[in-house]
């Protein structure tokens, strides 16, 4: 049972309870999510299963699409609809245009700080239990991408935006600080993950679905093979003694192997990373480009 699927978490469950569900429902002892949700985010949840998990950091480091509501006005604890109220202030004074200015000053590279109620850990404790505990401890600020910010709606004192970022982007974060930005303060009032590299939501599975797919055991339809969530990777086909070498954990030279644009891979695909397939179209890896040596060193190796 080697794999991804795509699953719309609903409102209310941890990405935590998602994957015992899986585990449950598979009978499957290796299952991992690729980006938590919080309980008040819906949306896109990638859960691995089998030798999936191995690929779990790709997916993390996939570009994300979100649609979040922000509320003017009220800044809470946690930086969404689900704390408690710290301060209020009046947003009526911020116009559209305001707004606007306010938000693409947040575009591209910047650094932000994560919320204390969040899982980054802080001495071996996730900083939410601190929180909970009433601790407040100083958060370093991270580099983080976001690249663009669309709003689709304005209906003050809520305005609704899409938000595509990178990996360690917290939108809650994003709300507050645009709060305080315009001076008014805000929260996030709603998340939807609308996607996670190629997966889109419109594809997802509803609980209801997952379930019925195990119990009447067709849930093999929803599985995504491992390389097709990578499909925006460069692709290979080696010969059967490259195979063989990779199969050992070898490094090797790719003059010879085809590429998906029809020459081999050079050192800038895909980041330096590429797909290999045997020549009966196995899926056999994901190779990393070592600059210095000039070889294709296999990262992760699938049976």
């Amino acid at each position: 049972m080697d794999g991804i699927l795509n699953i719309n978490k609903p409102l209310g469950k941890t990405s935590f309870s998602i994957v015992s569900m899986v585990k449950r429902l598979s009978g499957e002892k290796r299952v991992g999510h690729a980006g938590t949700l919080d309980p008040a985010a819906t949306g896109v949840l990638p859960v691995c299963l089998g030798q999936g998990t191995r690929i779990t950091e790709f997916l993390m480091d996939d570009t994300k699409v979100y649609r979040a509501e922000i509320e003017l006005g009220v800044t809470t604890d946690t930086y969404d609809a689900d704390g408690e109220i710290t301060q209020r202030g009046d947003p009526s004074g911020i116009s559209l245009g305001q707004f606007e200015s306010a938000l693409s000053a947040f575009c591209g590279l910047t650094r932000q700080v994560p919320p204390m109620y969040s899982a980054i850990k802080y001495r071996g404790k996730p900083l939410y239990e601190l929180a909970r505990e009433g601790i407040t401890v100083e958060r370093k600020s991270r580099p983080v991408k976001i690249h663009s910010i669309e709003l689709t709606d304005w209906q003050p004192p809520v305005a609704a935006i899409e938000v595509v970022c990178g990996k360690g982007t917290y939108i809650r974060s994003l709300a507050h600080d645009l709060g305080q930005a315009l001076g008014c303060g805000a929260h996030l009032k709603s998340l939807v993950r609308s996607r996670c590299g190629l997966l889109d939501i419109k594809d997802a599975l509803s609980i209801t679905q997952l379930e019925d797919a195990f119990r009447y055991e067709y849930w093999q339809h929803f599985v995504y093979p491992i390389d097709a969530v990578l499909a925006h990777w460069a692709a290979i086909v080696v010969s059967d003694d490259a195979r063989e070498d990779i199969r050992n954990g070898r490094p090797v030279l790719l003059d010879n192997a085809v590429s998906s644009t029809g020459g081999p891979p050079g050192p800038s695909a895909a980041r330096s990373r590429c797909r290999a397939y045997a020549l009966d179209g196995d899926f056999l890896a994901v190779l990393r480009f070592d600059p210095e040596k000039g070889q294709w060193h296999p990262e992760k190796v699938f049976q």
